[in-house]
């Protein structure tokens, strides 16, 4: 049973621009721009499952080099993820291929995954929103990965936007965006996000009682994030 003070619980609890909020205060960068929700209309909280893709010619060379038998892409990442789990792709070769579809999908659910997040195209996105499966991409495409992009390695370090991802860092993801959080800093990036959710919730809570916008705005807001 997971605890409540578990990290992916307490990750859980907050929204993506609270967690941005607290790498802004602590001088972290990990909000990353531009990935759209494209199915599965929910937040999705966990730790990263890394997944690097590259041009299929250029897979098939390292694999006859080092004698690695070839494998599908991301079906690694899938066998060893669970529901505390977001697998992120890396797929910034320039060619157009899905770096994700439907069978995945379908595996990745089976398995209770949170999401998956797509540093490139994805495809079959009827199958994810009729699974009820949270895939955030660049965008979309029709296009195969068959003999275009391969897999090159799981569990390695990755590039989403201009931020480097390592496996077993956070993520939280919703509509306002994607932020990833280094392990090494998850309990004291979530003590600040609580803290700014709190005084938020309270700043809320002025409104409600008649207090004027322009008080509550001037008198929290601005000095939010200060050291």
């Amino acid at each position: 049973m997971t605890h409540p003070s578990d990290p992916v619980t307490r990750l859980r609890r907050l929204d993506a621009c609270a967690v941005s909020d607290a790498l802004d205060k602590l001088q972290l960068h990990g909000a990353a721009g531009g990935l759209r929700q494209l199915a599965a209309e929910r937040r999705i909280a966990g730790r990263v499952t890394t997944v690097k893709l590259a041009s299929a010619a250029e897979v098939q060379a390292a694999q006859a080099h080092a004698a690695q038998p070839a494998r599908h892409l991301c079906a690694a990442a899938i066998e060893a993820s669970g529901p505390d789990s977001v697998i992120v792709v890396e797929q910034r070769t320039g060619i157009e291929a899905g770096s994700w579809g439907g069978l995945l999908t379908l595996g990745a659910k089976l398995r209770h995954i949170a999401g998956v997040i797509s540093e490139g195209l994805v495809r079959d996105i009827d199958e994810a929103r009729q699974y009820d499966f949270a895939v955030f991409a660049r965008g979309l495409t029709t296009r195969t990965a068959r003999g275009r992009v391969a897999e090159l390695g799981t569990h390695v370090d990755i590039v989403v936007g201009d931020i480097l991802v390592r496996d077993g860092d956070y993520v939280i993801a919703d509509n306002s965006g994607v932020v990833f959080i280094p392990a090494a800093r998850i309990a004291e990036v979530l003590g600040v996000a609580e803290q700014i959710v709190a005084r938020e919730a309270a700043m809320a809570k002025a409104l409600l009682g008649g207090q004027a916008i322009t008080q509550v705005m001037g008198a929290n807001y601005e000095h939010m994030l200060e050291r």
